[in-house]
């Protein structure tokens, strides 16, 4: 497999934010959202072995682990990947762009999978039959760049039945695209329409330089 970088730091986004965690950053993306913040794992990257992999997050000493990108899917040794961290007893994070199917992934990993809004210019690659596959500790972040934004994806999450009056889907995350939109009003217009989701901050960027990597 491809990886782009693998570092320990604190968990920015989901609703693991804030704990500590080992990032397997792999190589490679087919989205490209003008917001992305990792341009640099769409080629950057060394081939690295399952075991290799294993043996360098063991060492970290931390149990959390998130695979990420780029869009790890596209390497379809992730899922032996991960399957085989699962079982060495991590706990198993997959961050994915929504583009890929999630069917094959092994059901004891959470899920925190992107759905595209239009103005990300990515919403026709998104691959929406993922939804019926969703777990309910699984998540979906959308990133909302204006207010139009986000009347479209409160109006997603209602129409595809995200949530509704008995129980929930899933979890859901409402991230302000940084530097774009204000937290502060996305925060508004959350408690205004009393929409039962959770803002999504990306906390490593306030707690380091917004640019920084390895963190």
């Amino acid at each position: 497999m491809k990886v782009c970088e693998i570092f320990a730091s604190i968990q920015g986004e989901s609703t693991y934010a804030g704990l500590p965690c080992v990032f397997v950053r792999m190589t490679g993306c087919n989205l490209r959202c003008f917001y992305c913040d990792t341009t640099y794992a769409y080629e950057e990257g060394i081939e690295m072995s399952e075991d290799e992999i294993i043996e360098r997050v063991k060492s970290y000493g931390i149990n959390l682990v998130e695979i990420t990108g780029g869009e790890p899917l596209l390497q379809r040794d992730v899922l032996s990947l991960m399957e085989r961290l699962l079982d060495n007893g991590f706990t198993v994070l997959l961050e994915t762009n929504g583009s890929e199917s999630i069917q094959d992934v092994d059901k004891r990993v959470v899920i925190i999978m992107d759905i595209k809004t239009p103005k990300s210019g990515m919403f026709d690659k998104m691959d929406l039959t993922n939804l019926k596959h969703l777990k309910p500790r699984d998540e979906v972040k959308f990133v909302v760049i204006d207010r139009e934004d986000y009347e479209w994806v409160r109006k997603f999450i209602k129409d595809y039945g995200l949530i509704n009056e008995l129980a929930n889907k899933c979890k859901i995350l409402l991230s302000p695209a940084y530097g774009t939109l204000l937290p502060e009003d996305l925060s508004k217009w959350i408690i205004e329409d009393r929409l039962p989701v959770r803002l999504n901050l990306q906390l490593h960027k306030y707690i380091y330089d917004a640019d920084k990597r390895g963190v």
